[in-house]
């Protein structure tokens, strides 16, 4: 009962009785590729309908600013790094060696010319000049009175002579007296500012010894180097504008006054000196300054905000503002077109180009990393920011 039992229960289905091996694994084979079509085709289905809607989408229009590419006259300059230089500046100095006796003057003050600065101990000279003066008073009393004598041969040529060169000795050495004290008499050579006081009241002080430093602020020389292929484009005379760190946001005007007549050996540059004005006395000898020297020829150049370029590794570009239909609706727009130039020099805000434009041509002047060729864009010049030749940012 047992065997029968078992029998029955394992007992093949009746179609799979007369079907071999190899056909059951052929049949369940094809079974798993007609569910595998039928998937396939479902999703081909669904990525072709994707695809066409893609085809079909429009992108909306990007909002943009735009400007137009204008001709414009831009000055040449030629730009420097110079120094500033006094127009007359000195150490004052003890030209004799002595003691200060005296000290009138205030260290930064201004002075004028011949004011005096500073006395040394003069009385073993004025005690001396006496003693001279009364010599040379002597010689004059004997030689007038050979004058007299020789008027009437009462004494020889020779004697009259030697009174004459007695008396002139006599006021030589005086001379020489007042002139020593004289040169310790320190007075201010020219007019201008003091500097910091480098010597004290009782100071011992040597022959050529420091006093104090004096300059002439007003006006002020430039000196700055220009490469020698640019000599034949300047002259005295032509302008020049300074700027340095010490008047932030402002520009000094100045002219070339000399050009060396000798170019550098070493670096083939020639030093040119311009003058400038200094009012206020704001530049002071030794600051760095930068120099543009203004030519009189004018270069036209086509400028547009250097915002609007494209730049990039092969090749700089702008994007062209066009009107056109649009295809699929047939109702007018803008679109950009994306066209390669060529650009020069760079100024302000603005950049020159010299190929690949023409004069009048609207282009994109903000946001083109967003753009690509043939893209419908809306403009709206409310939100065109401001450009300037000469910008001055606020950093408050």
């Amino acid at each position: 009962m047992h065997l029968t039992y078992l029998s029955e229960t394992h007992s093949p289905l009746p179609y799979q009785r007369h079907l071999p091996m190899k056909k059951r694994i052929l049949l369940s084979l094809l079974g798993l590729l007609l569910v595998i079509g039928i998937l396939a085709c479902i999703k081909g289905l669904q990525i072709f309908k994707m695809v066409g809607a893609g085809k079909s989408f429009v992108p909306p229009p990007e909002t943009v600013t735009t400007v137009k590419a204008h001709p414009e006259s831009w000055e040449t300059t030629l730009p420097a790094v110079g120094s500033l230089e006094a127009v007359q500046g000195v150490t004052v100095a003890a030209e004799l060696p002595g003691k200060v006796a005296r000290l009138d003057f205030t260290p930064g003050a201004w002075v004028e010319a011949g004011s005096l600065l500073l006395q040394q101990d003069t009385s073993s000279e004025e005690a001396q000049l006496q003693s001279a003066e009364a010599q040379a008073s002597l010689a004059k009393l004997n030689f007038d009175r050979l004058r007299q004598l020789i008027a009437t041969n009462a004494v020889s040529q020779a004697a009259y002579d030697d009174g004459e060169a007695k008396y002139k000795q006599a006021l030589a050495q005086a001379d020489t007296i007042r002139a020593t004290i004289a040169k310790k008499t320190i007075r201010a050579p020219f007019s201008g500012r003091l500097g910091i006081r480098l010597v004290n009241l009782g100071q011992i002080l040597k022959e050529g010894e420091p006093i104090v430093s004096l300059q002439a602020l007003d006006p002020i020389f430039i000196n700055f180097m220009l490469p020698q292929q640019e000599l034949g484009r300047i002259q005295p005379g032509l302008p020049v504008r300074i700027t340095s760190d010490a008047l932030p946001g402002q520009t000094v005007a100045g002219k070339i006054t000399a050009i060396n007549p000798q170019a550098d050996s070493a670096t083939r540059n020639v030093r040119v000196q311009a003058t400038a004005a200094n009012k206020g006395e704001h530049l002071h000898p030794g600051m760095f300054a930068t120099v543009a020297v203004v030519l009189p020829a004018k270069n036209k150049v086509l400028a547009i905000p250097a915002t609007a370029v494209l730049y990039a590794p092969y090749g700089d570009s702008v994007f062209v503002v066009k009107e056109q239909k649009n295809e699929k609706t047939g109702k007018p727009g803008q679109v950009v077109r994306q066209q390669f130039v060529r650009l020069g020099e760079k100024r302000g805000d603005f950049v020159a180009l010299t190929s690949g434009l023409d004069a009048e041509a609207i282009v994109v002047s903000s946001g083109v990393f967003k753009l690509r060729n043939g893209q419908s864009v809306v403009v709206d010049n409310t939100l065109n920011p401001k450009f300037s030749l000469d910008p001055k940012p606020d950093n408050r």
